[in-house]
């Protein structure tokens, strides 16, 4: 089982000015918001990409079943919010 806050720090890993929030309620179910200027100029799938790259080994040996995720530009999340 991992921890929602060892996934928070792969994706700081891949994505160092992330701010990111995990929820999972089983260890294996994982829901994720994160917010980068990483994603600037990016589509939805490449900034998703970008996410999933970050935990891809752990999804891989199954360590992590399923992970819904939503990415914000700093400027999306503040226009959300």
């Amino acid at each position: 089982m991992i921890s929602p806050d060892q996934v928070e720090s792969m994706i700081k890993s891949q994505l160092p000015d992330a701010q990111v929030q995990v929820l999972t309620n089983d260890g294996e179910h994982y829901e994720v918001v994160v917010v980068s200027s990483a994603f600037e100029g990016k589509g939805l799938v490449q900034q998703h990409q970008l996410v999933y790259r970050a935990i891809q080994q752990e999804m891989l040996t199954g360590a992590i079943h399923a992970m819904a995720v939503k990415t914000y530009t700093p400027k999306a999340w503040q226009d959300a919010s």
